[in-house]
């Protein structure tokens, strides 16, 4: 569904413009639905789901058992300070301050389409880890299929 790079600017009010290549996929997959998330695994980057996706994601976390603090830690940044989204009329989203600090997203992001959302970085984040190289002792059992 979503696939490719690009360059963004957060404006003043802390807002991002869907670029338009991605405005019609964003309409037809989630009615402009849109749900921001932290990221759990990567510092410095947002994840951004379609509405639908967003439900099968959340439903799957929510049933992690809450005993264990791993699952809490998951739930909390991936339920819990969830943000509900809809672009305005200029294909603008709004996202929160508090997530934007927290990923240190400033005026300059990277938007990446990931398949079934969009990854959102800092541009100091993404830059740091476009430059990491995959080492030999990296490489996983299922990457050892993959035909490059």
């Amino acid at each position: 569904m979503f696939q490719g790079e690009t360059a963004i600017t957060v404006d003043d009010k802390g807002r991002l413009t869907i670029p338009t290549s991605y405005r019609d996929l964003v309409v037809g997959a989630c009615a402009n639905r849109l749900v921001i998330a932290y990221n759990p695994f990567e510092i410095g980057c947002l994840w951004i789901f379609p509405h639908d996706e967003w439900e099968k994601v959340r439903d799957q976390v929510n049933a992690l058992p809450s005993v264990k603090a791993v699952h809490r830690a998951l739930q909390m940044k991936l339920v819990g300070a969830a943000a509900m989204v809809e672009p305005d009329g200029a294909a603008r989203v709004l996202l929160p301050a508090s997530q934007r600090a927290a990923a240190g997203i400033e005026k300059k992001a990277v938007l990446l389409g990931m398949g079934n959302k969009f990854e959102l970085w800092s541009e100091q984040a993404h830059l740091a880890k476009i430059r990491q190289t995959i080492g030999e002792d990296d490489i996983s059992d299922d990457m050892t299929e993959l035909r490059l």
